[in-house]
């Protein structure tokens, strides 16, 4: 994989994609946020001109944080509209596993197509098939998330991405393991929305492919070690993780990103 994290970050900054979302409403203002300091500008639409929207953006994100009946038909007519027209599309399949409902809605999203499905190790184990546990929207994680994420990717034709003090992704052939990252991010209700929404930016920009994804995750993992270093606890470093990301410069991006192809 050739991977050069500091081409993918300019070329977001310099492109500026419009990312649709419809997120759930505890950290839909913390998505907005962080779209804007990854360097793309979001959209926040469930309503009528839902269609309207997906269409005319880079990409969309659909998180099932909060979902109910009305966010999930406005997240069907979303994906059928992406897929159609060949948007990239993000699915965050918050708390898969924790409850049927979850899983089913799941199940469906991930039938229309998306081009990444990033969850946490809980949530992407049990859509695999291969096991997770979902408490809320907090995991345990399956024994081998690296064959979770393979198989998943392989069987969804997708990439899927599982966060955890060691992310992985894969396209279903190369499995990629990334060690940036930050105690603090678990203790940030949100972290793993708002890292969807730089999937988002990403994609927008530069296409669904390994190399985006692991620059998206990249970025926000880097710019979590700089806010560590910055803040006194989970509130400031909250503040400080958008103020890093927003000022995160090429030569960070490069010089600190850990990365490696299983």
């Amino acid at each position: 994989m050739d991977f050069r994290p500091s081409r993918l970050l300019q070329e977001v900054r310099s492109f500026r994609p419009l990312v649709h979302h419809i997120t759930n409403y505890v950290t839909v203002n913390d998505c907005a946020n962080m779209c804007i300091c990854a360097g793309g500008s979001p959209v926040m639409t469930d309503g009528e001109d839902v269609v309207d929207m997906v269409a005319l953006a880079s990409s969309t994100v659909l998180n099932i944080g909060t979902l109910n009946s009305r966010t999930v038909a406005s997240m069907e007519m979303a994906a059928s509209e992406a897929s159609a027209r060949g948007i990239p599309m993000v699915l965050d399949p918050v708390g898969a596993g924790a409850t049927p409902y979850r899983t089913e809605v799941s199940t469906m999203l991930m039938g229309m197509s998306p081009s990444v499905i990033k969850g946490n190790a809980g949530e992407i184990g049990v859509l695999s098939g291969l096991g997770g546990e979902v408490r809320g929207v907090d995991s345990g994680g399956s024994e081998d998330i690296a064959e979770a994420v393979r198989s998943l990717a392989e069987n969804r034709g997708c990439i899927v991405a599982a966060s955890g003090p060691v992310d992985y992704f894969s396209d279903g052939r190369v499995v990629v393991s990334l060690s940036n990252g930050s105690d603090l991010l678990g203790k940030v209700s949100g972290t793993g929305c708002m890292l969807s929404s730089v999937v988002g930016c990403y994609v927008g920009a530069c296409g669904p492919s390994m190399e985006s994804v692991c620059g998206a995750i990249t970025a926000l993992n880097v710019a979590a070690e700089l806010a560590e270093g910055r803040c006194s606890g989970p509130g400031s470093f909250k503040v400080a993780l958008l103020d890093c990301m927003d000022s995160l410069s090429p030569e960070d991006l490069d010089s600190r990103a850990r990365w490696e192809v299983l």
